[in-house]
C-alpha cells in the first residue's frame, strides 16, 4: 500500500476516532453482546444479531483506520515552503471565472475532506487541477456539472 498524505490535523482527527472505537465503541457493543446472549435463544435475538453486525463494523473499522495511520505520510501545512506554488495542504484563494465568486479551498486527504469547512480532497477535480500552479495561473477543471475555470488569487501555508 503506498501512503497516504494527511495534514496534522487529518491524522489527529484519524487517531481520536481511533480512540473512541477501541475505548468506547468496542466496550459498549461487547456489552450489548453479553445482554442479548443472556436473554437465551440466540437464533432468534435481533439484539444479537444486530449487535454482532455492530461488532462487525466496528472492528473493520478499526483495522481500516489503523492500516491507514500506518502508512500516513503527515504534512504540516505550516512548515512548507512552497512559495506562490500549489502543493498539498496549501490554502488556495480562487475566483469563479464564470460568476466571479470568490472561495477559498484548503487541500488535505481524501479522509479529512469536508466541503463545507473549505477542505478539498487531493483526488477532487478541483484539487487535481491546482496542484503544480502558482499565483496568477488559471485552472481549468472538469468537473460532473461540466468545464470551470479558476484564476488562483492567492497561496498560502497555516
Amino acid at each position: 500500500m503506498s501512503t497516504i498524505p494527511l495534514t496534522v490535523r487529518g491524522a489527529q482527527l484519524l487517531k481520536d476516532e481511533l480512540h473512541r472505537l477501541k475505548h468506547v465503541e468496542r466496550p459498549a457493543v461487547i456489552t450489548a453482546i453479553a445482554e442479548a446472549r443472556a436473554q437465551g435463544d440466540l437464533s432468534e435475538n435481533a439484539e444479537y444479531d444486530a449487535a454482532k453486525e455492530k461488532q462487525g463494523f466496528i472492528e473493520g473499522r478499526i483495522a481500516e483506520v489503523e492500516a491507514k495511520l500506518a502508512v500516513a505520510q503527515v504534512i504540516d501545512p505550516a512548515t512548507l515552503d512552497a512559495g506562490d506554488r500549489v502543493v498539498f495542504g496549501a490554502t488556495v484563494d480562487l475566483e469563479d471565472l464564470e460568476s466571479g465568486d470568490n472561495v477559498t479551498y484548503q487541500i488535505v486527504g481524501d479522509d479529512e475532506a469536508d466541503i463545507k469547512e473549505g477542505k478539498i480532497s487531493v483526488s477532487s477535480p478541483i484539487a487535481r487541477a491546482l496542484i503544480g500552479k502558482s499565483t496568477g495561473d488559471t485552472a481549468e477543471v472538469k468537473a460532473p456539472g461540466g468545464v470551470r475555470g479558476y484564476e488562483i488569487l492567492d497561496v498560502h501555508y497555516r
